[in-house]
């Protein structure tokens, strides 16, 4: 079965950091850009920080900059978030999704979706 599985949602207190996995099954990490992306309830979907295949170039929304970085480790077929600092508007179900470019999937166009994992930031 070709999936993704994300990783690592927890309940953390505003401040604090929490670093999510974004799995591959199925399939090999290594040929697609990996985004991963929020939604929180009422709000539109939100693109947050993406990788291209090689780890070369990274893409991150302002909301997040200098706070999360993504990486990425193509032996394990997984792709992580390190989210630091994190505040209560970073509260959201955080998706990751796999597709041919960052550009493409920020569009809209991807070919993995993952289940997403749920992160509250609350005090």
């Amino acid at each position: 079965q070709l999936q993704l599985v994300e990783s690592g949602g927890d309940l953390v207190q505003p401040g604090g950091s929490l670093r999510l996995s974004c799995a591959a099954s199925g399939f090999t990490l290594d040929y697609y850009a990996i985004g991963w992306f929020r939604q929180a309830p009422g709000k539109e979907r939100e693109g947050v920080s993406c990788i291209d295949n090689n780890g070369g170039s990274t893409y991150y929304a302002d909301s997040v900059k200098g706070r999360f970085t993504i990486s990425r480790d193509n032996a394990k077929n997984t792709v992580y978030l390190q989210m630091n600092s994190l505040k209560p508007e970073d509260t959201a179900v955080y998706y990751c999704a796999a597709g041919p470019t960052i550009a493409a999937m920020l569009s809209g166009d991807y070919d993995y979706w993952g289940q997403g994992t749920q992160v509250t930031v609350s005090s």
